[in-house]
């Protein structure tokens, strides 16, 4: 794991993002596609809102995705181990990126099919602790043509844009800068499964400050 977090933290330094295949083994991917199905059989999740704080709107044409938070201390044991994963990759990260990273925040993400998330930034307007995006997937046996792609825009010196897209295949992280790079997910042709977060500048429960 530590070679991926130092892949992680070049990648991140020498170009805005990161994109690291078998971040999660095949078993941890069962456990946590186990509890966000538990999650979703309970009717825990809830269409997610574009905007933060009272100034969330939810628009499926804009964003189609289910979202259902993690709080750390009742996570289960799988969301657990994840966690901690986490925890550690914010540690390296701060040791060898300098980004002043002191939290993040979660969530369980399910995008039913047909459904994307239009072009946009994963920093508020009126809240700017969000400092890296993580989204790591739990999509067993997904194919190219099942679509449901991550595609970033990265800046160019010449002020053009180059296109990534990112497959969302099973224990496959994709990290960027959350201030800097545009991105989408585009339609699928069946459900989409992920864990998505942000690494802050700040502690989660001071971020509304």
């Amino acid at each position: 794991m530590l070679q991926k977090f130092e892949q992680i933290a070049d990648r991140l330094s020498d170009k805005g993002y990161a994109i690291i295949d078998n971040f999660l083994t095949e078993q941890e991917v069962n456990d946590l596609l186990g509890v966000l199905l538990l999650h979703k059989e309970q009717g825990a999740f809830k269409k997610a809102g574009i905007g933060s704080a009272d100034r969330v709107v939810v628009d499926k044409e804009v964003r189609g995705d289910y979202i259902r938070w993690i709080e750390p201390s009742e996570a289960l044991p799988p969301t657990q181990v994840f966690l901690e994963r986490m925890n550690e990759l914010l540690r390296y990260i701060n040791r060898t990126c300098f980004l002043g990273l002191r939290d993040y925040e979660f969530h369980f993400t399910v995008y039913p099919p047909g459904t994307v998330y239009q072009r946009h930034i994963d920093q508020f307007k009126e809240s700017d602790h969000r400092r890296l995006s993580f989204i790591c997937y739990l999509n067993e046996d997904w194919l190219p043509e099942h679509g449901g792609n991550l595609r970033l825009y990265l800046p160019q010196e010449d002020g053009t844009e180059e296109e990534v897209d990112i497959l969302p295949i099973a224990g496959r992280l994709a990290c960027f800068r959350a201030d800097l790079i545009p991105h989408e997910v585009l339609a699928a042709t069946r459900h989409r499964y992920s864990l998505t977060g942000w690494m802050l500048d700040q502690l989660n429960e001071l971020t509304f400050l």
